[in-house]
């Protein structure tokens, strides 16, 4: 891909796209943000203030298109559905802009954004638990060199735990 990837963290000013973005068709069925703008507000003032777990948004060559969580396994709800570590973390992904899907853009923007989230020493594995319905996005982490590991039941879905370990990772793609 010849394009540029870069990632900016979110800020509240970004409310009104986020907000679009959770509306959108393909969004809404596995990410269940489709709120009210006011109560959309509020959820994002919560993630923003929330030490765990940092939000990003995900540009293409210039051109703002999706929107990530980067977080750390303890204190998130799934921590308790595997033997985690103090250093895991965990990634959440959406192509926000309907012109970007379906052009095999997810692939090289996570496999950019797990990579950001290695260059933390202590990191030796990165979780995804995606929607156990969203093949889609299943078949792009296995590509990226998840692993699937069992699905797990958590408050608002039913997710396929799945694994990225440091050394296979950099070895599939940094060796």
């Amino acid at each position: 891909m010849k394009k540029t990837i870069a990632f900016r963290q979110v800020t509240y000013e970004d409310h009104e796209l986020l907000h679009k973005w959770m509306n959108e068709e393909h969004v809404h069925p596995f990410w269940n943000l489709n709120l009210p703008l006011h109560k959309f507000q509020e959820h994002l003032k919560e993630a923003l203030a929330d030490q765990h777990h940092t939000l990003y948004l995900g540009y293409l060559d210039g051109q703002v298109m999706s929107y990530w969580e980067a977080y750390w396994v303890k204190g998130d709800v799934i921590e308790h559905t595997y033997s985690s570590s103090a250093y895991d973390q965990g990634v959440h992904l959406l192509l926000g802009e309907k012109a970007f899907l379906g052009k095999g853009y997810s692939f090289p923007l996570l496999r950019a954004m797990i990579r950001f989230q290695f260059q933390i020493a202590n990191t030796t594995k990165i979780i995804a638990e995606p929607d156990i319905r969203n093949e889609k996005m299943i078949h792009v982490f296995k590509k990226c060199g998840f692993v699937p590991l069992k699905p797990i039941s958590l408050p608002e879905k039913t997710g396929l735990l799945m694994f990225c370990e440091r050394n296979e990772f950099e070895k599939r793609w940094f060796r």
